[in-house]
């Protein structure tokens, strides 16, 4: 019994170290400050957004990308560039493309319009 009690007892404190272990974030911060400082006009409806602007869901699906996001990563070359040079290369290269209707990412967000939502 005090055999089960002690596997009872590991059990349980290993299930609560699991659920009050600090959650890895996959935030790329860089991301939103240098596309908030590069577009201006869209600034603080991007800091509302945050992950939005380029992912589904308001942000909460990750695995769902606006065509923008797409581009960007695309442009990014890897999944979580770290050098702010390469983040605000990548922006600009992905300003320059076609958001429908003749218009490029960078006519958009310079008229103060986000690009449109991962469907």
């Amino acid at each position: 019994m005090k055999k089960f009690n002690l596997f009872l007892t590991l059990v349980v404190f290993g299930g609560l170290m699991g659920l009050l272990a600090p959650q890895q974030a996959d935030a790329r911060p860089l991301y939103l400050k240098s596309f908030s400082e590069q577009y201006s006009k869209v600034a603080e409806r991007a800091s509302e957004l945050k992950c939005g602007v380029c992912h589904g869901d308001s942000g909460k699906n990750k695995k769902k990308l606006s065509d923008y996001g797409k581009a960007l990563a695309e442009a990014l070359g890897k999944k979580n560039e770290k050098e702010k040079e390469n983040v605000i290369k990548a922006l600009d290269e992905v300003g320059k493309k076609d958001a429908g209707d003749g218009k490029t990412y960078k006519d958009l967000l310079d008229a103060g319009t986000l690009p449109p939502a991962a469907k």
